[in-house]
């Protein structure tokens, strides 16, 4: 799976690619965005598709959509890990609020977020800088593994 590219020899971490943190970003659909509305940063869960170089996603009326409407700086987080390895992949850029015609890029299997109740409105994250790690982890003692 995705422990093919884990930092190997002395290093125990390693910088991924932008194209690595792209296909990262295009396997997996939920993530954690935050963004700063005036002196309080907020963190939320939001699930996403990869559209051309952005990140869509639908919300309803609140935070997120005043933070696209601002076109606050943000940045959404995905990671992942196993027993051995693990990685993170930040996606930082503005959010907008994409208008009724382009509104189709979201595609039609994930139109709708997770989350009960109407998500009207389509938000794009049009990411100006992705990074991401990997990092090979520390073997634990078999006594601690076996408590998680």
């Amino acid at each position: 799976m995705d422990t093919a590219s884990a930092p190997t020899g002395p290093a125990a971490a390693g910088e991924l690619t932008s194209e690595e943190c792209w296909e990262r970003l295009a396997r997996h659909e939920l993530g954690r965005l935050a963004y700063r509305l005036v002196d309080e940063v907020h963190l939320v869960p939001i699930n996403y598709v990869v559209d051309d170089g952005a990140l869509l996603f639908r919300t309803a009326a609140g935070g997120k959509l005043l933070a696209a409407a601002l076109h606050s700086e943000v940045a959404l987080e995905i990671d992942w890990h196993d027993t051995s390895s693990a990685w993170s992949v930040v996606a930082r850029g503005r959010l907008r609020r994409l208008d009724e015609r382009e509104e189709h890029r979201l595609d039609a299997e994930v139109r709708q977020s997770w989350l009960e109740g109407p998500t009207y409105d389509v938000v794009e994250l049009r990411p100006t800088v992705v990074t991401g790690r990997s990092f090979r982890l520390r073997s634990r003692p078999a006594e601690l593994a076996d408590a998680d």
